[in-house]
């Protein structure tokens, strides 16, 4: 009995580590091709899946989704430990607007397309919602793999975007998931949801800067080995996100302030050691999340929701993105070739397919039907604006050379 259990374990790590390194080892094959590497990723979990030659036959939604919401606690938290604090300053305004109003007027745009189609309103603006955050990590891992460097404001205003905005599309989604599963009645909900979106962002906030200054603190005081303060701060992000979460705050909010705080209040050397630590399990959080919700999604069921998410997918890109930039952004000084690339880097990731797990899980209406319109939506934008990405920024002339004695393929996320 015992050797079976090994045996079975022994074969189930070997099976994920092969298909993690597989990712790894033909991640150039996608630079080469101009693809976005999560793509790829993506891809390589459908086929080890059950439609594919894997065969391997995932239905668990839950296990998923907590899987899942630990990997995307890391990479907030990692995409905190990246953001300057001049990044911040600089785009402030714009990007929190994005990060807020923009992911609504998507959400209402989207939502609002729907309702027209046919769909019952709160459903149409729940789909919305899921599809309301863009994917920093598509971005810039496809502008890196290509050696595309940005204009200042453009990239930072980018960065901060992503890095916002995911808590405001997760509140919205919990938010219309309650809202459908009470069969869309909100008169007795209105002040409770108000009074939760509240609670949710002021303890996140107030938990992220505690923590990040906290453990800025706690990384400069320690003596530890070579190795150990990027622990340190995995093991602390890690429990803030569970701590907010159980206290009632947005712990995505939390981990990602946590990160940014962390990161302007400890010193140069463990500012590179954490950089790189943290990178490396935001890579692993990324490859791990797309592979598992590639083995998710069923193939042979996607077919028949084409049309329906071809839909979605054009409204969201060619109309509620350019709407909420152009709301967004008009108090700001933006010219409009800026604007206009904005507006189209708006890539869906991995957030917009596990919000999509949530009102899967929910006993309201929504099945997996819903889940698949969402797959496809985020295919269409990862194919669709990331193979144009790189040569937009071209035609807009938003490219900026290396600074002297940079060399020429730097890391081009740095502006």
């Amino acid at each position: 009995m015992t050797a079976s259990l090994d045996l079975t374990l022994e074969l189930a790590v070997l099976l994920a580590t092969g298909v993690v390194l597989l990712s790894v080892v033909v991640s150039p094959l996608a630079t080469r091709l101009g693809a976005p590497i999560l793509l790829l990723f993506l891809g390589i979990g459908m086929l080890a899946g059950q439609d594919g030659p894997g065969g391997y036959v995932l239905n668990d939604f839950d296990l998923v989704y907590d899987l899942g919401s630990i990997a995307l606690a890391v990479i907030l938290f990692a995409g905190g430990l990246g953001t300057r604090a001049a990044d911040i300053r600089v785009c402030i305004g714009p990007a929190l607007s994005m990060a807020t109003l923009g992911v609504m007027v998507t959400a209402g745009v989207v939502g609002l397309a729907g309702w027209l189609a046919g769909m019952p309103l709160f459903v149409a603006l729940l789909l919305g919602a899921v599809v309301g955050s863009t994917d920093a990590a598509a971005t810039f891992l496809l502008l890196q793999g290509r050696g595309i460097r940005l204009r200042a404001r453009v990239m930072e205003t980018i960065v901060v975007e992503s890095g916002l905005n995911d808590p405001m599309a997760i509140f919205l989604t919990l938010t219309l998931v309650t809202i459908v599963d009470a069969g869309g009645g909100v008169d007795s909900l209105s002040w409770a949801l108000a009074g939760s979106f509240a609670q949710q962002i002021g303890i996140g906030a107030l938990a992220g800067v505690a923590g990040g200054l906290g453990l800025g603190l706690l990384v400069n005081r320690l003596r530890l080995a070579a190795g150990l303060y990027g622990v340190l701060a995995l093991a602390a992000a890690l429990a803030l996100f569970e701590a907010t979460q159980l206290a009632g705050g947005s712990g995505y909010l939390a981990v990602y302030l946590c990160g940014v705080l962390t990161m302007q209040r400890v010193t140069d050397a463990h500012r590179q050691e954490l950089d790189i630590t943290h990178g490396s399990l935001a890579w692993l959080s990324q490859i791990l999340m797309f592979l598992l919700l590639g083995l998710l999604v069923t193939p042979s069921d996607l077919g028949a929701e084409a049309l329906h998410a071809a839909g979605v997918a054009a409204v969201l890109i060619f109309i509620a993105r350019p709407v909420a930039v152009a709301v967004c952004l008009a108090p700001f000084r933006y010219r409009l070739r800026e604007r206009l690339f904005i507006a189209w880097v708006g890539l869906r990731g991995a957030v917009p397919i596990f919000l999509a797990i949530i009102p899967v899980l929910s006993p309201g209406p929504i099945d997996t039907d819903f889940f698949n319109v969402v797959f496809l939506v985020v295919i269409a934008s990862l194919v669709l604006q990331g193979w144009t990405i790189p040569w937009l920024a071209r035609r807009l002339d938003l490219e900026t050379p290396p600074t002297a004695g940079e060399p020429a393929d730097a890391d081009p996320l740095r502006p």
